[in-house]
């Protein structure tokens, strides 16, 4: 356990769900050492203090950290709190048929935050993301800035390990967006994608070009295919999450693909849905309306639209 004196407290995440990505992702966390205590929060408080101890376990072997199973009053201090509770999908299901199952799940959970006194900056990462993000904002009464959805992060994260093995270059030195709904209508933005500031048609001038229609449809049914495989999806949705707690920790106003409010600015309802945002301390800086291609600007709007017909739906 770390020792602090009176005038530093300890850094302190919480997160709200303890099953298979809230404890993933504080096992990451804990492995990157952001915080100085993590807590797990869960309506199954058995669940929360299993994995806790589990954690702990694992902690003697690595940087020191307090790890504990507690209630909402715990994340009053709380630098960052994310959300992980949710309805969990099956197989083929899609992720905005699970909102009004998750929807009281997280409004329930945004709201035990707040009543517990959190004032930090919320993550949300349950599924329908979007859809949560927004319900999450609602219910705890935040600043769009200090709510943040995992969006399309994961999806861009898909994206540059797929262009990485059709191109044979590092997924790391491309960049690049997938933006829209983290769902069946998110747009892969190749116009956004520079490889050493080239284009994909001019990194792979003299090579065979990628399929990068069916690039796309790969990324997007990437988590189906997991959470068919072994029933629910926790690395790639924990690592986004710890990245995302990277550049709020560290101050970094890094610029990544999440779900925010973009307030009528496609044109459609107000709704939360992926693009460039600039985080840092205080949660979404700025938020980044890349250039696109026509084809890609249309499907952006097609995705806005989509989740604004699931979230007046979820609203009915």
């Amino acid at each position: 356990m770390i020792t602090v004196s009176s005038n530093d407290a300890p850094s302190r995440i919480a997160f709200v769900g303890a099953g298979h990505v809230g404890a993933t992702a504080a096992y990451a966390m804990m492995l990157r050492a952001l915080f100085e205590e993590i807590v797990l929060i869960d309506s199954n408080v058995e669940l929360a203090s299993a994995e806790a101890e589990d954690l702990a376990d694992a902690n003697a072997l690595a940087r020191p950290a307090r790890i504990w199973a507690g209630c909402y009053d715990d994340a009053a201090s709380a630098q960052v709190a994310v959300i992980t509770a949710g309805a969990a999908s099956h197989g083929s299901e899609s992720r905005l048929s699970l909102a009004s199952r998750s929807a009281a799940i997280v409004r329930a959970c945004a709201t035990g935050l707040v009543d517990g006194g959190f004032t930090g900056v919320l993550i949300v990462a349950s599924n329908p993301v979007d859809l949560m993000t927004v319900v999450a904002m609602r219910a705890a009464g935040f600043a769009p800035t200090r709510v943040i959805g995992t969006g399309t992060l994961l999806d861009t994260s898909r994206l540059k390990q797929a262009l990485g093995d059709a191109l044979h270059v590092a997924p790391g030195a491309i960049d690049g967006y997938v933006l829209g709904e983290h769902g069946d209508s998110e747009v892969a933005a190749f116009s956004t994608v520079r490889i050493g500031g080239q284009t994909i048609a001019q990194f792979a001038a003299g090579h065979p070009q990628p399929d990068l229609a069916a690039l796309a449809v790969d990324v997007r049914d990437a988590g189906y295919r997991i959470i068919t495989g072994k029933g629910y999806t926790s690395f790639g949705i924990a690592t986004a999450i710890v990245r995302i707690c990277e550049a709020i920790v560290r101050d970094e106003r890094a610029v990544l693909p999440v779900s925010t409010w973009i307030d009528r600015r496609l044109g459609a309802a107000d709704i939360c849905l992926s693009l460039p945002c600039v985080i840092g301390s205080a949660g979404i800086e700025r938020v980044l309306f890349p250039p696109l291609e026509p084809a890609e600007e249309a499907a952006l709007l097609i995705s806005a639209n989509a989740l604004t017909e699931a979230l007046n739906a979820l609203d009915r």
